[in-house]
């Protein structure tokens, strides 16, 4: 196999990763943040390498801010009454 052509198909399936994660994240919100969670917490387990680990602490999705009842968005309750 010609060396162009294999980092052609690395360049490729780069992009469509990167296609499938975006859309994941619109999308599926909560599933991509649960697959963040599980994939980091593999990573960071005691006995892995440093950069192992450092690679995990990048992956972890940010810490929700738990404000509201859900955890969420602190969107879902009723709207405040419009002043006129």
């Amino acid at each position: 196999m010609d060396a162009g052509l294999l980092i052609q198909y690395f360049i490729v399936a780069v992009a469509v990763l990167a296609s499938v994660w975006v859309v994941m994240k619109k999308q599926f919100p909560v599933t991509t943040r649960r697959l963040r969670s599980t994939l980091a917490l593999a990573l960071l387990k005691p006995g892995r390498a440093a950069w192992v680990q450092g690679l995990g602490r990048k992956i972890a999705p940010p810490a929700s801010g738990g404000g509201g009842a859900c955890g969420g968005c602190d969107s879902c309750g009723p709207a405040p009454p419009k002043r006129h």
